[in-house]
């Protein structure tokens, strides 16, 4: 099996970054449909999510599976915009700019959500701590001009 560090190392290169975006969430999509939302295949490097988000442009769900941080104590999950390194926002960002509250299917479970844009200090310290948590990230916010975003998810209250 790869270890971590190639792993991470392989992510961190420009060819990943053009290739991934359009193997990964597909594999991971149909993994997760076939085992009924109990594995998603990325998480088995990174924990991961399915997100449900409500499209910016169409109000439309839009579904993405994505990388996360999960927050202390289990709470919380931190997603992140990397985009895999490449110029634009992630389209899933903006539709949580658009619309906060979405779902992540978390190791089989759906839970409703509200994400936050993470901002000045709060934002640093995330940063900090997710840089420690997967270094190649780094690597993919020197690529890019922009500022990667970065959304703290928190539960909702269920729905009945």
């Amino acid at each position: 099996m790869i270890g971590v560090r190639a792993v991470q190392k392989i992510s961190s290169t420009r060819t990943f970054a053009k290739v991934a975006p359009h193997v990964i969430p597909a594999l991971d999509r149909a993994v997760h449909r076939l085992t009924r939302g109990k594995v998603l295949l990325s998480a088995q490097m990174l924990p991961g999510v399915i997100l449900t988000s409500t499209g910016a442009r169409s109000g439309l769900p839009r579904r993405a599976p994505l990388a996360c941080m999960p927050g202390e104590r289990g709470g919380s999950w931190i997603l992140i915009g990397s985009n895999f390194g490449r110029t634009g926002h992630p389209a899933w960002t903006g539709n949580l700019l658009a619309h906060p509250d979405a779902e992540i299917n978390w190791k089989g479970t759906d839970i409703p959500v509200t994400a936050v844009l993470l901002t000045g200090e709060e934002r640093a310290a995330v940063w900090k701590a997710l840089l420690a948590f997967w270094p190649p990230y780094a690597t993919y916010q020197a690529r890019v001009e922009r500022e990667i975003r970065l959304f703290r998810l928190t539960p909702r209250a269920w729905r009945t």
